[in-house]
C-alpha cells in the first residue's frame, strides 16, 4: 500500500498529475446542469482529500531526507560522503535506515571524543 501511495503522490505532485486533477474538476463542473450535484460534491471532496494527502506525503519525504542530509554534514565535517545525495527520492525505509546509521555513527564519534577528553 505504501508503494502505491508514494507513486500516486509522486504522479500527482508533477504537472501531468496536476493536469489530471484539473480535467477531473472540469468534467465534474460540466455535470452540474445534469443534476449530479451530489456526485460532483463528492468527487471534489475526494479530490481535496487526495491533494492534501499528496502534500503530506511529499512533505514527509522531503523533511526526512533533509534531516538525513543535515545529520551527514554534522557527522562528517571533515570528510563528507555523497551517499545521501538524492535521498529524498528514496523510500521511507531507506531514509530511516540512513538516519539510524548516521545517528549510530555520531554516537560512536561522541563516545570516542569523550574518551579522548578524559585522558
Amino acid at each position: 500500500m505504501n508503494q502505491f501511495l508514494f507513486r500516486m503522490a509522486d504522479f500527482l505532485s508533477r504537472p501531468p498529475g496536476f493536469y489530471f486533477m484539473i480535467v477531473a474538476m472540469i468534467v465534474s463542473t460540466a455535470l452540474v446542469p445534469f443534476g449530479l450535484t451530489n456526485v460532483i460534491t463528492y468527487a471534489l471532496s475526494v479530490a481535496a482529500i487526495v491533494i492534501t494527502s499528496v502534500v503530506l506525503i511529499q512533505g514527509y519525504r522531503d523533511t526526512a531526507a533533509i534531516h538525513a542530509k543535515l545529520d551527514e554534514i554534522i557527522v562528517s565535517m571533515r570528510e563528507t560522503r555523497n551517499e545521501v545525495v538524492g535521498l529524498e527520492h528514496e523510500q521511507p525505509e531507506r531514509i530511516a535506515a540512513a538516519v539510524e546509521r548516521l545517528e549510530a555513527e555520531a554516537e560512536n564519534q561522541a563516545k570516542a571524543g569523550t574518551s579522548r577528553l578524559d585522558r
